[in-house]
């Protein structure tokens, strides 16, 4: 006799759209070119104007004219753009995946307070002025903030409740630290105020060099996670049965947005939302499957993160405001549309 199968396991026997894995390719490569688009539109405009002709002489035959100096520093600018942008893009949605929270990001977490409350010691402390001691500061600081929340959260049985609670707990401590510290040292308010806000403009070949090494491996390793934690987000049980190790992946999850963190961090200041809003987004056109999400995060953060950036050249003209003013600013409104959309869909 001919027994029907229930709806929902007919459902999971249903193919996928034979044009899907298509659409999905030709959405990456759309988001390349508006990559290189606002990497452009970065390079070109500024709150320095300048004309396509000193644009095109500083990128190929510079010789150390005003505009050639502008367009260097802007290039340096933005290749450093591109590198924090994709850091955060992946580091937002490992965390998503791993603590099963859509609107998680890496200061979830506490990664990006232990890399400032790192880097803020230096300079109150050890009189630490150069990207050169940042960077080791700030990726001290992620890694041991990022080894107690892990210890705090359970190490072997940690889950990602326990994960979110701990790195919450840790946040507000270490937030108060850092305001204590800037209350009672004018001096050192006055040192780390710009960096504390979040700023490209620290961009230059020598900043890139420091990051580099940390973004690439943190980066390969986050894209290596991919297949583990799509495992991991149908549950433990089923992530078990599929052979995921979920200690080793819940681990070299916690280090790769730990190295991501600390080192974009470390070159731009606290930089906030972008690591939550890019992977959010791009999940809804992608689905769950983070062998999509990653390469997209990558890609798409840093064109939130470049394009805030040339809008708070050109709103603030002939001044600046810094990328983390912009990108708080126009993030808070959309996490509050995320988070209504979300209860609405709930009810």
């Amino acid at each position: 006799m001919l027994v029907e199968s229930p709806p929902e396991q007919r459902a999971e026997t249903v193919p996928a759209p034979p044009n899907r894995r298509a659409i999905r390719v030709v959405g990456l490569l759309v988001s390349v070119v508006i990559l290189l688009l606002v990497a452009l539109a970065s390079i070109a405009v500024g709150a320095k104007e300048l004309s396509l002709e000193q644009v095109w002489h500083g990128l190929f035959h510079a010789s150390g004219t005003f505009g050639d100096v502008v367009v260097a520093d802007r290039l340096s600018r933005t290749v450093l753009g591109l590198l924090a942008g994709a850091a955060l893009g992946l580091a937002g949605a490992v965390l998503q995946a791993l603590t099963r929270n859509p609107l998680a990001d890496p200061g979830l977490l506490g990664l990006n307070a232990g890399a400032s409350a790192a880097v803020v010691t230096a300079i109150t402390f050890f009189g630490v002025t150069s990207l050169s001691g940042y960077v080791w500061f700030a990726f001290f600081g992620a890694a041991a903030v990022g080894a107690l929340v892990w210890f705090l959260g359970g190490s072997r049985g940690a889950t990602p409740v326990r994960l979110v609670l701990a790195g919450t707990a840790i946040s507000a401590a270490l937030f108060g630290y850092l305001q204590a510290i800037m209350i009672l040292d004018d001096a050192a308010l006055g040192r780390m105020r710009f960096w504390t806000v979040g700023s490209l403009a620290s961009g230059s070949d020598e900043a890139i060099k420091q990051v580099v090494p940390f973004l690439l491996a943190g980066s390969l390793l986050a894209l290596a996670l991919a297949r583990p934690l799509n495992a991991m987000a149908m549950g433990d049980d089923t992530a078990k049965a599929l052979g995921a190790d979920l200690n080793r992946t819940r681990a070299l999850s916690m280090l790769a947005a730990t190295v991501l963190c600390g080192a974009a961090t470390a070159a731009c200041g606290p930089i906030m939302f972008v690591g939550l809003m890019v992977p959010h987004v791009v999940r809804s056109f992608t689905g769950p499957d983070l062998r999509w999400i990653l390469p997209y995060a990558a890609i798409l953060s840093p064109v939130l993160l470049l394009g805030a950036d040339v809008l708070g050249r050109i709103v603030a003209r002939p001044a600046e405001l810094q990328v983390g003013v912009v990108t708080a600013l126009l993030g808070g409104p959309v996490f509050i549309f995320l988070v209504r959309r979300r209860r609405t869909a709930q009810l």
